[in-house]
């Protein structure tokens, strides 16, 4: 396969502007959907066919495109729209007739909850249709919590002391930024439902990865498993992978150690200001970083941010200096730093007791200082947080959070009247498999040109398809 030249599959803002019927094509030409239409067909039996399992999971599929907020409203539309009833599959013959009754719908859905692992699985092998279509899909992962409010407000009913939705719980999530004008900002969200674990290609803005848990789920708890089960499921994706970008909630040297260790991946992740010892004695200046000495144990100059910045004092006039950073050493797992003063051509009055400080330290070339990870695996990273190429990774994890706004604005998750938590699973999963259903879509048919567009030759390739068939 030819590489991609463009850095997205497509614009989703034009997704909205193509022809519905388009939107719905590109989904059921690509989507993997074999295996459940036959376990639906399975569970229906020998009974009555009035309703066949194929238009039924067509609707549902179009309910998810249209973002029909209820099975109600989606019946409405079939029965109004006869070229979407044809398109799903129902006997055109029979008008509105043919549309399924309310409570036909419901059992349908309820034996497409029981099937919510399929749906996992479609996911899967839509994400390794993409990894064998993109050659460097996966190489920069990002990753993040959403929150997915349910349909219940949370209070208990006085009598039963339970909510409308039993499944679902509290979650809070609390951003902390400094603004422009330099002061510390705090933003604290709370919901009452669930919470969506995404990981994301942080170039084409694809889900490779997802799970839905309890709002008070937490992230952090999160990365690993889904990481995990990600190997086993796409394990030349994750061979690929180099960076995993996540906001500053994961911050932890556990995280970190593991995906560095066994899966290769550099984490880029943000630190969060835990060190508090500092702040109680005598002169702290809370617009100075807290620094700690690298070498506790012996007089020196070398020293260190909570965020691994790791500087040196001049032993002459005091002056703190960033080392200059020579690369990550991984069979040492160790980060290298040279004198700023050798590395940068300055004149340094401490410079030569700076180097008799460390015990042999060559002369010309300047002290070598060089950081284990392990002394602290939450602020020691392969790519250190000050470095440009930690700047430019970080900021992707926002593509995180456009997919997000697609979940919400695109797929329907804005406006949802879903209660429970495998209801849950399920639509964000058949969500998820449209979302890729699209980009597969083109990819598969190689329409490169036409990356950004749903219009005309989709619609046409089907039909002619459609009467080959």
């Amino acid at each position: 396969m030819g590489q991609i030249d463009q850095p997205f599959l497509f614009h989703w803002d034009q997704v909205d502007a193509a022809s519905d019927l388009d939107r719905l094509e590109l989904v059921l030409k690509t989507i993997p959907d074999q295996g459940i239409i036959r376990e639906l067909k399975i569970r229906r039996g020998n009974g009555r066919n009035t309703y066949p399992v194929v238009p039924m999971w067509n609707a549902v599929l179009a309910g998810i495109i249209y973002q029909h907020p209820t099975p109600a409203a989606l019946l409405r539309e079939l029965r109004r729209n006869g070229e979407l009833r044809e398109r799903c599959g129902f006997d055109p013959l029979k008008g509105a007739a043919a549309v399924p009754s309310a409570h036909n719908m419901s059992r349908f859905l309820r034996h497409l909850l029981a099937l919510e692992p399929m749906i996992q699985a479609m996911f899967d092998e839509l994400v390794e249709r993409a990894t064998a279509l993109v050659p460097d899909l996966g190489q920069e992962l990002a990753f993040d919590g959403k929150a997915i409010p349910s349909y219940s407000t949370g209070q208990k009913n006085q009598e039963t002391g339970q909510t409308s939705d039993p499944d679902a719980d509290h979650g809070v999530k609390t951003y902390r930024g400094v603004g422009q004008d330099g002061n510390s900002w705090e933003k604290v969200k709370r919901w009452f439902g669930y919470q969506l674990h995404l990981i994301v290609d942080a170039n084409y803005e694809l889900p490779v990865g997802y799970e839905v848990r309890k709002a008070s789920t937490s992230e952090v708890t999160r990365l690993v498993p889904m990481m995990e089960r990600l190997e086993e499921t796409q394990p030349e994706l994750v061979a690929r992978t180099a960076t995993l970008a996540a906001d500053k909630g994961l911050d932890s040297g556990p995280v970190n150690r593991v995906l560095l260790q066994d899966y290769g991946v550099r984490p880029i992740i943000d630190t969060r200001h835990l060190w508090s010892q500092e702040k109680a004695e005598p002169g702290y200046d809370s617009t100075e970083p807290i620094t700690r000495p690298l070498y506790p144990e012996r007089v020196d100059t070398i020293i260190y941010t909570e965020r691994g910045d790791v500087r040196c004092v001049c032993p002459q006039g005091g002056e703190v200096r960033d080392l200059a950073f020579m690369g990550y050493e991984k069979d040492r797992e160790t980060l290298k730093y040279r004198c700023p003063a050798a590395a940068y051509g300055y004149g340094c009055q401490g410079r030569a007791e700076c180097e008799a400080l460390a015990l042999g330290a060559p002369g010309g070339f300047g002290r070598i200082v060089r950081v284990p990870l392990q002394l602290d695996y939450r602020i020691f990273v392969p790519t250190p947080r000050s470095s440009p190429s930690f700047t430019r990774a970080y900021a992707k994890r926002s593509s995180v959070e456009r997919v997000n706004s697609r979940i919400d604005h695109v797929l329907g998750f804005e406006n949802h009247t879903i209660r429970g938590l495998q209801k849950m699973r399920t639509r964000m999963g058949l969500a998820l498999v449209v979302m890729l259903s699209m980009a597969v879509g083109h990819l598969q048919a190689g329409r490169r040109d036409q990356m950004r567009s749903f219009v005309g030759a989709i619609s046409d390739e089907g039909r002619e398809e459609r009467k080959a068939a």
